[in-house]
């Protein structure tokens, strides 16, 4: 919370008002960086964006779609930045079979429109953009995939996000690095904490149900994810693009940013271990399973680890404590801001 790298650093992240791009850029602003986000409007209803007002906290803040490369190159222009964090994306899976055209255009040309406005822009030195651990062929095996392991998606998200970093790779490799822009991509897990409201996830599913009074539906009790709170993830792309930024030799590569082998968990234990600190919360597992979904994923973090210096922080159960107690504040009126702020410090000194 005290890196004075970031004091006064033009930051510019696409994705802003969504759930993960909204955490960093309130940690960035906590930093002392200025932020300019562009990004849709807010996904939901309530949103972290809203809630934790932070309009009012950033920099600049653009309303617009990463598919649109005139606007998005204006933008990222108009901003004067040093560093980019990529995070704009159409980031669900069952969605992506229903708009599978529209996922495909967001994540992969939208990746190609930020870099190739990159190029546009001679004051950024460093570039993260985040894709996903479902990014890889998953094959189910039991051990964790490293950065080298073969790309590749049975569903339009995870195949779209195996595109982007190809193109993050190609235009890196084409054009950027020879501009003297290091890049490189961010691959993290399944990630959990307060303010997302996304349909079709989890945790905000669970919320929904627990406060509606209804026993939560799941689809795959059994699937096995590698979960994170939301703060882990951000910790390693504010730590990669350090990097990138002062001794990118080395760096522009892709990274994995996933939790410790024992926090891939099923998605039973989850819910089992809300279920306990939430009192009157049950769930039951759905009898008609459609669309595929990957059954078991885990990620090899050990080059963040011993390269960055980063490793996590809080294991699973510390994170879902964290988001437990953050929607509980929420819905009891708390200032939602002081709340990030409180478990961003908490998380910083643990």
């Amino acid at each position: 919370m005290s890196d004075a790298f970031w004091a006064g650093k033009s930051v510019f992240v696409t994705g802003h008002t969504g759930f993960k791009g909204g955490w960093l850029s309130l940690w960035l602003s906590e930093l002392g960086a200025k932020v300019h986000g562009y990004s849709l409007a807010p996904p939901t209803t309530p949103s972290l964006f809203d809630v934790a007002g932070m309009a009012d906290r950033i920099a600049g803040h653009t309303i617009g779609d990463v598919r649109d490369s005139a606007k998005l190159t204006a933008a990222l222009v108009a901003a004067d930045c040093e560093i980019v964090f990529h995070l704009a994306a159409q980031p669900l899976v069952r969605l992506s079979y229903s708009e599978p055209i529209e996922t495909f255009a967001t994540n992969v040309m939208g990746t190609a429109n930020l870099l190739e406005a990159v190029r546009s822009c001679p004051t950024v030195r460093a570039v993260v953009s985040v894709t996903t651990d479902k990014c890889y062929a998953n094959n189910e095996w039991l051990w964790a995939y490293r950065e080298n392991e073969p790309l590749g998606g049975r569903d339009p998200y995870s195949a779209s996000k195996a595109c982007a970093e190809i193109v993050t790779a190609a235009m890196r490799d084409s054009f950027l690095s020879a501009a003297g822009v290091r890049v490189a991509s961010a691959r993290a897990g399944n990630v959990i904490g307060g303010g997302d409201w996304a349909a079709d996830r989890l945790i905000p599913d669970f919320f929904r149900s627990t406060d509606a009074g209804q026993a939560l539906n799941v689809r795959y009790p059994g699937a096995t994810r590698p979960w994170q709170h939301v703060l882990e993830p951000v910790a390693g792309y504010l730590a990669l693009a350090k990097r990138l930024a002062t001794d990118g030799d080395g760096i522009d590569t892709a990274w994995n940013f996933g939790p410790a082998d024992e926090d891939a968990r099923p998605v039973r234990w989850i819910l089992d271990h809300l279920c306990a600190a939430t009192p009157g919360a049950t769930w039951q597992a759905e009898e008609k399973i459609a669309l595929h979904e990957a059954g078991y994923l885990k990620l090899d973090s050990s080059r963040a680890r011993h390269i960055l210096g980063w490793h996590p922080r809080w294991n699973l159960a510390t994170a879902l404590e964290a988001t437990v107690e953050w929607h509980r504040r929420w819905r009891d009126g708390e200032v939602m801001a002081e709340v990030c702020r409180d478990q961003i410090t908490r998380y910083a000194a643990s």
